[in-house]
């Protein structure tokens, strides 16, 4: 294996910080995390998979170890988390890779890989929603925040940042919570204790809404260019529950489907399975 580095570099003003593993002679592997995490979410997969793939992590702006510039700065919504993105992929002169996408990773992702479908060697798909049957009960709250945008709307979201929610997230579905490493839930309530962080949280639920209007767009991506498609989703997530997974059917022929009975942050508690199921998944696409 080799070892994981831990690097940072520029992108528009904007520090990017991200990890990186493995042979770049190898197959890519993009690790795009979701809400609250960063690319800490992914540890398990860069220390045991950089043996076979060469696999990258960035943090988004506003998050991890990356810049947090203020709303006033840099607009926080989708569509530039993935611009911004993009062209960290440009910048490292990445012309074929598969992505992993997870939460907040699938409106980043399959942005990227609309814009380069011939890019794109395979998707790996653990609780990255695409499909308006995908959207759990736990919305219900941010749903409110887009049809009215007031404080009222927003400070109702505010215990969303508490340490309590964040470990719930993590926890919620689980078989067993002791099996989850609360450094996961901790790391993520420093993140969320840093200047602006609040308010670029808020601005990307607000603007969340606008990925659901790319639903279509993406949807027929799929059924235009069918790449290989690896689902590895938690069924008791209450964001993104298994009918998200099982949307996803409607639209590719062929999917390497595989459910666990774990939560929205599925890589915690199943881990090992996952990692070795990307493992015989993506020798298959070379």
């Amino acid at each position: 294996m080799e070892s994981t580095k831990y690097k940072k570099t520029d992108i528009g003003g904007i520090e990017i910080a991200y990890r990186e593993a493995g042979n770049p002679k190898n197959p890519t592997i993009i690790l795009l995390h979701g809400f609250p995490a960063s690319s800490h979410q992914y540890r398990k997969v860069l220390n045991q998979l950089s043996d076979d793939f060469h696999l990258i992590a960035p943090d988004y702006p506003g998050f991890g170890n990356s810049d947090y510039p203020a709303p006033t700065v840099y607009d926080y919504t989708f569509d530039n988390l993935a611009k911004t993105i993009d062209s960290f992929l440009e910048q490292k002169e990445l012309k074929s890779y598969a992505i992993m996408i997870q939460d907040y990773g699938a409106p980043v992702g399959l942005r990227i890989a609309t814009a380069h479908p011939e890019r794109i060697t395979a998707i790996i798909d653990q609780n990255g929603n695409a499909y308006e049957e995908g959207l759990g009960e736990a919305w219900k709250d941010i749903r409110a925040l887009w049809k009215n945008r007031n404080e009222e709307t927003e400070n109702a979201l505010m215990p969303t940042f508490t340490l309590d929610a964040l470990k719930w997230q993590y926890i919620h579905g689980t078989r067993n919570p002791e099996n989850i490493n609360p450094d996961t839930w901790n790391l993520d309530y420093l993140n969320l204790s840093k200047p602006n962080a609040h308010q670029i949280s808020l601005d990307l639920f607000y603007d969340y809404q606008n990925n659901l209007k790319l639903y279509p767009k993406w949807q027929q991506y799929l059924r235009d260019n069918q790449p290989p498609l690896l689902i590895v989703w938690g069924k008791n997530d209450e964001f993104f529950p298994e009918s998200g997974a099982e949307a996803f059917k409607k639209d590719v022929k062929s999917i390497d489907y595989n459910i666990y009975d774990t939560g929205h942050f599925a890589l915690e508690e199943d881990g090992n399975a996952i990692i070795e199921k990307i493992r015989s998944f993506m020798k298959k696409t070379r």
